[in-house]
């Protein structure tokens, strides 16, 4: 065998282990910067109607509120591009702990915002942050995590992003009322809490070891070994038995630099075309969805029903609540029931769902309540569906261009379905006409459907199935030799 080339059972060794404590700490320590992300979020489509109040200490206009959203989802895409090229490059672990850190600080000092354009510079570098998580995050989460477990869990993780938006109504009910608290101070507090949240999440990350099929492919394989080694003596211990043998042959690994661009579009074009339509489909529809009506959800509920900025919270909880139990509750489905079948089912459901709620709201039905349980019962089904579409970009790529290939697709998607997203609902609100906000509510419901329709003709079996079975590694070669150990 050439010396650049090892005989790797390290994705074999992590598919094969059971169920354990150290599998939590992995969800718990990565999946909480969803709940911060939800937090913060949900604490901005609380407070955009308080921004517009002189009391606030920032007295911005209502297109000023949504294009802070956008400016926050730029951010995001730019950090994603960044940090997940330095995630390929340079690993999981370091990128996923500078990406945190990047996001807390800016979140911080958010709090100290006197004006739109200093508040608009630390949104744009925190989302820079969290952009940059979603590549390391995913990529670390797919490849630490048994190919059984892999679909519910990466459901779960995303999933948590509406535990935190829970937090952050709970947090909007107190910090937005100014009987409890002055206007001023009230969702700067908010942003400092996240910031301290933030901090105590780095901490225990430092638990986290670096991926070891990234060691593998990068010219590390002892130390991949010992990693893999260190895990199986922690599930032992927690699980009190025996781990089984791999199963399946080795991968060869065939040391050489997979890490760019160049490599990224050779995949996305030349060698999974197909798989390409899917992801830009599946992001870009969801990321219209969500980031048109989430975050304009306070403003919709002030200008149409009249709903008090203190007393959005209180609409915003329920809606988490269904945003959560999509993911969580159908999540094991997307591992047995299959990936094809329960993606194109959310999908469509919430779209039409979506067309439906909007004629209501067209012909003046909803109240206040009845517009947030409507949104509750869509949102359940779009939740499972956007997160797995993040499931979907992170797993049907090859490994050594994971990160940025997750990171162009969230670009891409977002940039397409997001960005102008809140910004155009924002000056439709502004102009009062439900007419105008029921074609944007459809244009929402036909994206949905029309990716139900893609995932049902190209999508991926990947349930069940190990990493580098769906996308075989660019420094694999064909041949494996061997049998497990």
């Amino acid at each position: 065998m050439a010396a650049n080339v090892v005989e790797s059972y390290v994705p074999a060794r992590m598919d094969r282990l059971p169920w354990s404590r150290w599998h939590w700490l992995v969800v718990v320590a990565l999946g909480i910067t969803w709940i911060l992300d939800g937090l913060e979020v949900t604490v901005v489509g609380n407070i955009a109607s308080r921004w517009t109040e002189p009391e606030s200490g920032l007295n911005l206009t209502t297109s000023q509120a949504g294009l802070a959203a956008s400016i926050y989802l730029a951010g995001a895409v730019i950090g994603a591009i960044g940090f997940s090229y330095l995630t390929d490059k340079y690993g999981r672990k370091k990128l996923f702990l500078i990406t945190l850190a990047t996001y807390l600080i800016a979140s911080f000092l958010t709090a100290f915002a006197t004006n739109f354009w200093y508040l608009a510079l630390f949104r744009f570098i925190a989302g820079a942050g969290i952009g940059g998580e979603y590549s390391a995050i995913y990529s670390a989460v797919d490849e630490l995590i048994p190919a059984r477990f892999r679909g519910q869990v990466a459901l779960a993780i995303s999933g948590s992003y509406w535990v935190g938006a829970m937090m952050g109504s709970a947090l909007s009910i107190v910090l937005l009322n100014p009987a409890i608290v002055d206007q001023y101070y009230g969702w700067r507090i908010a942003f400092l809490l996240g910031g301290v949240l933030g901090l105590a999440v780095l901490l225990i990350r430092r638990y986290v070891p670096e991926s070891p099929r990234w060691l593998a492919m990068h010219n590390q394989n002892a130390a991949a070994e010992q990693t893999v080694a260190d895990i199986e003596g922690q599930v032992r211990r927690s699980t009190g038995r025996d781990l089984p043998p791999p199963e399946g042959p080795p991968v060869l690994i065939e040391y050489r630099d997979e890490t760019g661009f160049a490599s990224v579009f050779k995949a996305m074009f030349k060698i999974y075309p197909k798989r390409t339509i899917l992801g830009l489909t599946l992001l870009a529809s969801q990321a219209f969805l969500y980031n048109a009506i989430f975050f304009t959800y306070g403003l919709i509920l002030g200008q149409f029903y009249g709903v008090d900025a203190a007393s959005v919270g209180y609409y915003i909880f329920p809606f988490a609540v269904g945003n959560v139990l999509g993911p969580w509750l159908l999540g094991r489905f997307f591992d047995t029931i299959g990936r094809i079948p329960m993606i194109s089912g959310c999908y469509l459901i919430s779209g039409a769902l979506l067309a439906f709620t909007g004629y209501l709201f067209l012909q003046g039905t909803l109240t206040a309540v009845t517009q947030t349980l409507m949104w509750c019962v869509i949102f359940f089904f779009a939740s499972a569906a956007a997160s797995a579409a993040y499931l979907t970009v992170s797993e049907v790529f090859p490994m050594e261009i994971r990160a940025l290939a997750i990171a162009i697709f969230y670009a891409v998607g977002t940039g397409i379905g997001g960005v102008l997203a809140p910004a155009i609902f924002g000056i439709l609100i502004e102009g009062g006409r439900r007419a105008d906000l029921f074609l944007a509510y459809l244009l929402g419901a036909a994206v949905m459907i029309i990716a139900a329709i893609v995932e049902i003709f190209l999508g991926v079996k990947a349930e069940g199935q190990s990493l580098e079975s769906v996308a075989r590694p660019l420094t694999a070669r064909e041949e494996a030799t061997g049998a497990p150990a």
